[in-house]
């Protein structure tokens, strides 16, 4: 395509590669990356410590789905990106507001279908084994609940990069999105398709480092 266009705004692979090194080399994309890497994984992070437990709590207590499934389902349903205006406007423009943009209810209704399937025979074995609660947990919830957790976290993934770039590219200074829209706007191209491979690359690794979690975490699934 590059060789057909014959144009700047597509550079020929060979080009890319070669600015993406350089850019390596000299330490220009690392503090982006580490940027992107930081915003991503504190609002990963935030959303499995918020999420996993209220989709735990929904799918084992009829009474807490009853009152958190609403909530769960219409805010679900809303494009993530138009809680953007609100965010900045009520927690200001540091790097808070974008990590907190999270992938939460995606998370939390994944987590509580997991809880919700685990079979009642399982759960009637542990009552007559005068289980207490934190063994019900231990051995029973959070082993069937953690192929879905991981499932929630591979599927989010993909969103939490789009919004991750969204939120770097208006009124921030470091990032991969950052650095994506400001070689654009100069019309360096070479440099801004570096960026992107960076980000496609961080998204694979990811993926990558969730297969080999799933698998070692999860061997009862092979």
């Amino acid at each position: 395509a590059s060789m057909v266009l014959n144009k700047p705004l597509l550079p020929a692979p060979y080009r890319v590669c070669q600015t993406w090194y350089a850019l390596m080399t000299t330490g220009v994309l690392w503090p982006h990356i580490a940027s992107s890497l930081y915003r991503m994984a504190c609002g990963l992070a935030l959303a499995l410590v918020t999420a996993v437990p209220t989709g735990i709590a929904a799918g084992r207590s009829r009474r807490w789905d009853a009152l958190l499934s609403p909530f769960l389902y219409i805010f679900y349903s809303i494009p993530k990106v138009v809680f953007l205006p609100v965010i900045i406007v009520v927690l200001g423009l540091g790097d808070f507001p974008k990590i907190f943009i999270t992938v939460f209810f995606q998370i939390a209704i994944m987590v509580r279908d997991a809880a919700k399937a685990i079979p009642e025979e399982q759960v009637m074995t542990m009552r007559s084994l005068c289980g207490t609660k934190w063994q019900n947990f231990r051995h029973l919830i959070w082993p069937a609940c953690l192929p879905g957790i991981l499932t929630a976290l591979r599927t989010s993934l993909g969103i939490a990069l789009a919004l991750l770039f969204i939120t770097e590219t208006f009124a921030a200074f470091s990032g991969l999105g950052y650095f994506i829209m400001n070689r654009m706007e100069v019309r360096n191209y070479e440099e801004m398709y570096a960026a992107i491979l960076t980000l496609a690359a961080i998204g694979i690794i990811a993926y990558i480092a969730l297969d080999i979690a799933e698998r070692k975490l999860c061997p009862w699934k092979k």
